[in-house]
């Protein structure tokens, strides 16, 4: 079978449009349309394919951003009137019409006063914001297909002509930049592959997940619901669920305490003070709940447990001898989330979390740190999970006011995960 044509380059390690300059000595690797790293550029390249059926089929109407996502991709739009089903019905035929057509994708650099211009001339005001916003330079790329030009870094694949195989899934609101204050948007979600059976699979997938969607099945089986109308993102047990809830935690109890920790229980709120002292009020206020008056003094619900476990610890002077600690608590907490993100049992404002904190000399770390892994992931295969990606977090360095501790500190005990991840061949 003859090799298939490349849609993109990558250059040293970073994606290009097929036919960018290479210099002496660059390593010149092709992408091929079954590639996964071509995955992303289908999704993003179908994003502005939906952008521009759109704005042709819905003249007046802005576009924002639409970039490639997890399992897919999306655009948002400002519009008139909400899109309905039948609209991305209209939309995906135009879409297809614009397959057909085999445009050229071109990538071209313009002096930021030209695309202002550009897309002032065409109202599109929330490109215009954009271009206020962006530093670094006094040049903008853009893409341009057919009569639709959109900013973009890339890359892109070369026409639209490569984009046969997607679907648009959904359309939902969105806040223009996640911001609530901000004007509301039409988000239209959809997906795409290379070829027609990977995007059959991923639609056959998806089917089955909505039918094992928890919110349906918390609803049918009667084990849980979320009361809009006295707060949302707040879940209430009923009987049933709250019987499955009292099984698990009896478990997680168990193997605690045959894991060596201590269980505690500590206050939904606390004094202000106490949250300027953690942090949490200079780092992470904007997802806490308004401080409420109490005798003269502001008191706040709390977000994280880590605070009241330290007072605890400070509650009597104690030796190295009594260290480690290992403390766990199914602490529950409050965190004010956006309401556009709120989504059933797992994006919610009031939860009950598995949380624990580790108090232990500077030379006990590596053997805490391995210990924990390992009983996290044994818990963990109680409930039937064993396919684990591991995704280790470190501090940036560049932001070192948002971190407590030395640098010196930092680095050790990021060390100590990197070693824990490397004797347990976990990648």
């Amino acid at each position: 079978m003859d090799k298939e044509k490349a849609i993109l380059l990558k250059i040293n390690g970073e994606l290009k449009e097929t036919g960018a300059p290479t210099a002496p000595g660059d390593i010149v690797q092709e992408i091929y349309r079954g590639d996964p790293e071509a995955l992303d550029i289908y999704r993003h390249s179908c994003a502005h394919l939906l952008a521009q059926a759109v704005v042709e089929l819905f003249p007046g109407t802005q576009y924002g951003v639409g970039p490639a996502v997890e399992n897919g991709f999306y655009y948002d739009f400002l519009t008139a009137q909400p899109f309905v089903e039948s609209d991305l019905e209209k939309i995906a035929a135009k879409m297809a019409h614009l397959v057909k057509q085999n445009l050229p994708i071109q990538k071209q650099i313009w002096p930021k006063k030209k695309a202002v211009d550009y897309f002032r001339s065409r109202a599109q005001l929330l490109k215009l914001e954009l271009l206020e916003e962006k530093v670094g330079g006094d040049e903008v790329t853009v893409f341009t297909q057919g009569d639709f030009t959109d900013m973009c870094r890339g890359p892109h694949l070369p026409s639209t002509g490569l984009l046969k195989h997607f679907k648009l899934l959904s359309v939902a609101a969105a806040y223009w930049k996640g911001d609530e204050k901000n004007q509301s948007l039409q988000r239209v979600y959809g997906t795409v592959f290379a070829d027609g059976d990977a995007l059959s699979e991923h639609l056959r997938l998806l089917k089955e997940a909505k039918e094992r969607d928890h919110r349906l099945l918390g609803k049918t089986l009667d084990l849980f619901s979320l009361q809009e109308e006295a707060g949302p993102g707040l879940v209430y047990w009923h009987p049933k669920g709250a019987r499955i809830r009292h099984v698990i935690e009896e478990y997680w109890k168990k193997r605690h305490y045959q894991g060596g920790y201590d269980l505690l229980y500590t206050p939904h709120i606390g004094r202000e003070w106490l949250w300027q002292t953690s942090g949490h009020l200079d780092f992470y206020q904007d997802s806490m709940y308004a401080p409420m008056d109490i005798d003269g003094m502001n008191y706040y619900l709390k977000p994280m447990n880590c605070p009241f476990h330290i007072m605890i610890y400070k509650s009597t002077q104690r030796s190295y001898r009594d260290l480690p600690l290992r403390w766990a608590e199914l602490g529950t907490v409050y965190r004010y989330e956006r309401s556009g993100t709120l989504h059933g049992l797992l994006r919610v404002r009031g939860f009950t979390q598995d949380d624990a904190h580790i108090i232990c000399t500077p030379e006990q770390v590596d053997d805490e740190i391995l210990r924990v892994l390992d009983f996290s992931l044994d818990l963990l295969q109680s409930f039937g999970f064993n396919d684990f990606k591991i995704e280790l977090s470190v501090r940036d360095p560049q932001i070192t006011g948002k971190y407590a501790g030395s640098d010196a500190m930092w680095v050790e005990a990021e060390a100590s995960l990197v070693k824990a991840l490397t004797e347990r061949r976990l990648p």
